[in-house]
Order: C-alpha cells, then structure tokens, then sequence
C-alpha cells in the first residue's frame, strides 16, 4: 500500500479517506515509512513529526479538500507555535529555536484537511537557488543525487518527487517555488502577490516579493492549494483581486484560444540559456499552437532590463540583514560572520550598507518596471512562455562562495535563474510545469507568466497541457515504488 499511494496525488489520496478506502492515520503510517527509507538518501526532511501527525491524524481533521492527506511544511515561513524552526541557520539549531506562533500560511493548510508530518531543508534564510545549508547538509535531487534540487524549497521539492508526500508547503520570492518544481520534475504555481497571507510576521508591503503556495505533482492539487490559501486575513496589507470562481473549477476547462509570447533569451544577460532549456521552450510552444494556441516571438521589452539585477539584489540584501538581526534578537545574541556562509554573510553586510533613500529607491524602481511589464499583458497577449531555468540541474556545490569571493554565488544565480525573480519584483503568477527529461535524464520545465490576478488562465492552460502531454508517470530513479 505504500508503494502505491507514492503515485497517487493529494487529490486522489484525499478521494480515498472520502470514500472509505483508507483512513488519515494509514495515509500518516504510509508517508512516515517513506520519508524514513528515502531521506537518509535524499536529506530532505529535516525536522519530524511523525508521532504529532500520527496524534492528529486520529483526531478530529477538519473537513477540507485535503482532508487526512500527509505533507511536509518548508522550514521557512509557514511556522507551528512551539515547534522546530530554523531557516537553514546553525544558530538557531543550536539553540533549538521554536516558532513563538503559528503563521496565517500554516493555519490555512491545516484547515483544509492536511496532516503535517514534518518539516522540510532550506538553504540559509532561502537566499539562493539550490538547498545546501551547512546547518543541515545538502538535499540530493532523486533524479540524481549529485545535482542541486534548486532552492529555496529543494527539500519540499525532493520529497514530492520522490513520492514521500503528494504535496509539500514552498515559498517564492526570486523562483523558489519554481526553480525546484524544474529542477525535480514537479508542477510549481507562483501566485499573485497577495493571493497567499504572510501574517502575522511580515506583510507584501514590507516584504514586497514573497509568496507561499504548495508544490505537486499534478495542476489538480496545485489549484486546490490556490483555492486553500486564496482567503485573507483581517489585516492583510495586499490583498490580490478574487479569482472569477475557485482554481479548481478551471481544472480542464477551455481555455480558448490564447495569444503567446515567446522568449527564450536571456533578458538580464546574466549568462547564455542552455540548449537543452530553449529545445524545452520551443517544443513547448509548439505544442501550445496544436492544442490551438497563436505563440510568437514576443516579450515584454522592459524585461530587457540589466539593472533590475541590482534594484533586486538591494531588496533581497536589505531582507538578509533584517533576517539575521532578527534571529539573533530572538536568540538573545548577535549572528556573526563565524555563524553562516560567506555569502549569507555578504548579503547581509551589503544589505546594511543600503540606506532607507537607497532601499525606497530601488523599490520605486521595481515598481515602475512592473508598470512597464505589465502593459505588455494589456497590450493584447495573454501568456509569456520562457524556459524556467537557463540551465538543466546544476551539481552540488555550484553556487559555494570563497572566503575571498563571498558575493560569487549571487552572481552564479543570476545565471542560472535570469526568467523567474522579474516575476516577483512585478507580482505577477507563473507557473514552472515539467516539459521534459533531457538525454542526462535531468528534469527541464517551461514557465507561463499571466497578468497579475489571472491564475485562472494559467490553471486552465495549465491542465490543458497536462492532459495533452501528461507527466504522471514519469518517476525519478530514487522514487518510494522503485
């Protein structure tokens, strides 16, 4: 039973505990068995649960759409009153540092039915796009064990993929949802910036780029979870516009014909875009025009925009500097450079160097671009189809900074991750969907960008390509039915 509920999703899962067939407590018992012969494989979960899932999962679950189905919550955000939280940060593990409160995020999952069976890696304050904390150890992508499983949510990621859970909690705020669902082979939806709350800690005006949603294995679940996470809380300084009727009702609906700009370059000329990611693209794109689609070379102009690199980098500095003052207040002592990475550290250190004019300047300046992009959509095209990443999983390791070269791996990023943080410094959905294996057998997505609050068009289109060219069976080599 184990090995077949590993295929099943959070959709079909949910199904069987409706329907009779297995209850919440068998679904937990399942899930604990394959997260303990998988992680020491894969080191994805870092903080367990089991024996407080197992104590939920006989109790009295709320009714919801996900009722009794296990998953894993990132150990970043998404925080439980009284319970592990470390962000990556070895202070914080050594001080065995628990959440003094329970976020809007986790009280929203938990309502729909979900089970938290533990708690997944994260690289240092999820600064960079791979899952390699020295607190914790590198995540292995199950696909092959030497490459990066992306970041910030590569554990959640390498436990969906592996089949450990349906679906596990990610976040994004430079493509942290979507640079694993593409390094692992999983669907990864980006919402609109304030569709998910980030309450009670921070805000979208404080914190301007993140989102939260769940990473899956199939459009079904990912536009559930839209649906889980779509009600406000009372003090919510964004709130993104109500979605026509819930996500999941767009689940195989038409999606008409869509006009769809395609890009393949890369527009912050950080690097060049491997042939295997642009093949990706444009194989994509072609598949978009037999189900009926018109795609063309087009792209928003601004997105040709160098400098949002360092507009960007002055807010992700400025976060990692409030980050770290804030963990040591709550440790009850300063996090030094002995502490972290070079480059947490460097981050931190640019960050404060950033001046209140310099920092309001840079969002200002985020915010003009995202005018500028924005028209594009109002312009008469519907979706933007762009690779994900401009390189297949990298190894492990890839984005270390030396001593001498701390700021090495922010730049290495850039390279890697050039098409997903325009789309956070803008607000806008996307969604990285799992187009292909290349011939190393690596993971390669494509990622559709809709105009802000239309997450509606992307599910619909979303599942169309699913049905037209599904993923579901395709499993990595290190996967909990073999």
């Amino acid at each position: 039973m184990t090995d077949d509920l590993s295929l099943l999703d959070a959709t079909a899962q949910a199904e069987l505990v409706r329907r009779g067939d297995a209850s919440p407590a068998e679904l937990v018992d399942a899930a604990v068995a394959r997260i303990e012969a998988l992680n020491p494989q894969l080191n994805a979960v870092i903080h367990e649960r089991f024996e407080a899932a197992r104590t939920d999962a006989a109790g009295d679950l709320p009714d919801g759409p996900f009722r009794g189905v296990p998953t894993l919550f990132k150990d970043l955000m998404c925080a439980m009153e009284g319970e592990p939280y470390h962000e990556g940060l070895r202070p914080l593990k050594e001080a065995g540092y628990r959440a003094p409160a329970t976020d809007n995020l986790a009280r929203r999952l938990l309502a729909s039915g979900l089970v938290c069976v533990g708690r997944t890696n994260t690289p240092e304050i999820g600064l960079v796009p791979t899952t390699e904390p020295p607190a914790y150890g590198p995540t292995r992508n199950p696909w092959d064990t030497s490459r990066t499983t992306g970041g910030s949510s590569g554990g959640s990621a390498a436990a969906v993929a592996s089949g450990m859970v349906p679906v596990a909690h990610g976040n994004d705020g430079g493509g942290s949802i979507r640079i694993p669902a593409s390094c692992c082979g999983l669907v990864g939806l980006k919402p609109s910036r304030g569709r998910s709350s980030l309450g009670p800690r921070v805000g979208q005006i404080s914190s301007p780029l993140p989102v939260e949603n769940l990473i899956a294995r199939s459009v079904r679940d990912v536009a559930t979870a839209l649906d889980v996470i779509s009600v406000p809380f009372p003090g919510d300084p964004v709130i993104a516009p109500a979605l026509p009727r819930p996500a999941r009702d767009e689940v195989g609906a038409d999606p008409g014909r869509l006009r769809i700009g395609l890009l393949t370059a890369n527009p912050l000329d950080t690097g060049p875009v491997h042939a295997d990611c642009v093949a990706a693209a444009e194989d994509a794109a072609r598949a978009l025009e037999e189900l009926g689609h018109a795609v063309e070379p087009a792209f928003p102009a601004a997105l040709a925009n160098p400098e949002l690199v360092m507009q960007f980098g002055v807010a992700w500095f400025a976060g990692a500097a409030a980050g770290l003052d804030a963990f040591g207040a709550a440790i009850g002592r300063a996090i030094t450079a002995d502490d972290v990475e070079p480059l947490t550290w460097a981050m931190a250190e640019a960050g404060r160097a950033v001046t209140s004019g310099q920092y309001l300047a840079a969002v200002a300046s985020m915010e003009r671009f995202g005018r500028d992009v924005a028209a594009w959509w109002d312009s008469g095209f519907d979706l933007l189809l762009t690779p994900t990443l401009a390189e297949p999983p990298v190894p492990l390791g890839t984005f270390a900074s030396p001593p001498d070269e701390p700021l090495a791996g922010f730049l290495r990023a850039g390279a890697f991750t050039p098409f997903t943080p325009p789309f956070n410094a803008t607000g806008q959905p996307a969604v990285s969907l799992p187009w292909r294996e290349n011939a190393d057998g690596l993971p390669i997505g494509v990622h559709l960008v809709a105009a802000y609050g239309r997450e509606d068009v992307l599910v619909r289109v979303a599942s169309q390509v699913e049905a037209a060219h599904p993923w579901a069976s395709r499993r990595p080599p290190v996967h909990a039915a073999g």
